[in-house]
């Protein structure tokens, strides 16, 4: 427990040291408080743009504030998949590559508290910067759109962060077994957006897949049709992170005896 506490600070230090304790969260907010400010003078914006025909006028119908925070995961499902995956990316294999690791391999410590360590930093990363963001949706879909009902947004919010919770631990194992930063990111992302497009193409197929959880938070959102399947979603997904993070102590601990 003593190396865990001492690795995690070393992490957070690092997260500090590198902004990302302040990029990373001022990104999500932006991207939360955009969606209901955009949807509230979208009229406005498109008639600033000065080519619309003289007297032509734009009625646009407001969506309700559920759908202006299903379309704000939406959001997260792109550019915030993105951003997190650029942030985490090198935890393992920038230490690998710059003999960080070499170094600290070379007294007895213990690989699953190196790699917890990590795994909680990027947790901790992830939970702040996703509730910073969507708090920030909330209040302004709330205060420029309409009301959403507390309980669903609560569920929908918890649902969508166990999905980046997948995303970032698939990206640390990817960190743990690829050492360019490139390739890491280019498989990370594949993989969640072709799980979050199976779950969209072949639903019957994928109803307890991780990638159905972003569908199935904003199903909850809206309220009308609350999908049946998203505690098998929801168990099969923590069973694909304590698993990846098995995989990644393990390649970890072969790759330092290849040192």
């Amino acid at each position: 427990m003593r190396q865990f506490l001492l690795f995690f600070r070393k992490e957070m230090l690092e997260m500090g040291r590198s902004y990302k304790w302040l990029w990373v969260p001022i990104v999500f907010l932006i991207l939360g408080i955009m969606q209901p400010v955009v949807t509230r003078f979208l009229p406005e914006i498109i008639e600033s743009a000065g080519n619309m025909p003289e007297g032509m006028t734009i009625t646009m119908e407001i969506p309700t504030g559920t759908e202006v925070m299903a379309q704000t995961l939406s959001q997260y499902n792109s550019v915030g998949l993105m951003i997190l995956v650029l942030s985490i990316m090198t935890m393992i294999s920038g230490e690998r590559q710059s003999g960080v690791s070499q170094m600290i391999f070379a007294k007895p410590v213990s690989f699953v508290s190196y790699v917890a360590a990590k795994w909680a930093s990027m947790l901790s990363l992830v939970t702040v910067s996703f509730v910073l963001g969507y708090a920030g949706a909330w209040y302004y879909t709330v205060q420029m759109i309409g009301s959403v009902e507390t309980g669903a947004a609560i569920k929908a919010g918890l649902l969508y962060l166990l999905w980046l919770w997948f995303a970032g631990s698939l990206t640390l194992l990817l960190s743990s077994l690829l050492n360019s930063a490139a390739g890491i990111a280019f498989v990370s992302l594949a993989v969640v957006i072709l799980l979050s497009i199976a779950s969209q193409w072949l639903p019957s197929f994928t109803a307890y897949s991780p990638g159905s959880l972003p569908q199935i938070s904003m199903q909850w959102l809206q309220a009308s049709d609350k999908s049946t399947s998203a505690l098998g979603a929801v168990i099969l997904c923590l069973i694909c992170i304590m698993f990846f993070f098995m995989i990644a102590v393990y390649q970890v601990k072969i790759k330092k005896s290849k040192f």
